[in-house]
């Protein structure tokens, strides 16, 4: 129970750059900070909330601006990172091999670069669309988003090097991680439908639809790499909080 529960605040040290403190942390406690992901991705949802509505009245579209890149400096761009490696290592390598070559590579590439575009671009744009449940929609997509990486971890061998790895502790994730990271989304979305914050069915079909895509990039991940990396589960953030957003958004426009 110690473990679990200190795996709480090094899930915040993993995630953010938030000075949680607390090190150091024991192989067991990095274990558990994966089921608690979900946790820091609501409470940095909630963060955005707040400053969305400081800056709504300025519009929605720099509104959206400004709370995105306020996430990207909260978590130190820390998915995006993930997400560009990912993008140029799948997307310029022909070998198993080279795709590790690749990640390690500091350098961005025209692939990373067009996939951090896109994705920058996407949360700005659907969440200006969302502007009237914003505050919901944050919540939901930094939560839900987190759940994904973390059975990604449970299903998937973690394939880095050792001479690289550097969250071997924390992608060593079991059923009970990801049963904690399930539970904790489910905790949130009844939360904000109870406080009449947000649509349940809108979010079990947004948690449903970050699945198949995380279901999809493992299939991938495993294809290319025999597993997954740290790169690898950022980019499944990325790519979840993205179609989280896009099914609110959706669901909203078509109704």
């Amino acid at each position: 129970m110690r473990s679990a529960l200190r795996g709480a605040r090094a899930a915040v040290v993993f995630l953010t750059r938030v000075p949680a403190g607390g090190f150091p942390y024991s192989d067991q406690e990095w274990r558990w900070a994966a089921g608690w992901f979900p946790r820091v991705g609501a409470g940095i949802g909630v963060v955005m909330s707040g400053l969305w509505w400081l800056m709504e009245p300025l519009g929605p579209l720099p509104a959206s601006i400004i709370v995105v890149a306020s996430s990207m400096w909260i978590t130190g761009g820390f998915h995006e990172d993930g997400l560009a490696d990912t993008a140029d290592a799948l997307g310029g390598a022909m070998t198993r091999e080279r795709i590790f070559e690749i990640l390690k590579d500091s350098r961005i590439g025209s692939f990373g670069a067009l996939a951090l575009l896109v994705s920058v671009l996407l949360r700005i744009t659907l969440l200006a669309q969302l502007s009237s449940v914003a505050i919901s929609a944050l919540i939901l997509s930094q939560c839900i988003a987190r759940m994904p990486p973390v059975w990604l971890m449970v299903a998937l061998p973690y394939v880095t090097p050792d001479s690289v790895a550097r969250s071997r502790a924390v992608a060593r994730a079991s059923w009970r991680q990801g049963a904690l990271a399930t539970l904790l989304v489910a905790i949130v979305i009844t939360v904000l439908s109870l406080t009449g914050l947000g649509d349940p069915r809108d979010a079990a079909i947004g948690t449903g639809v970050a699945g198949l895509g995380a279901v999809f990039a493992g299939y991938r991940f495993q294809r290319r790499a025999g597993g997954v990396t740290g790169d690898f589960l950022g980019a499944t953030e990325q790519i979840a909080e993205c179609l989280v957003l896009m099914t609110l958004a959706y669901r909203r426009l078509a109704t």
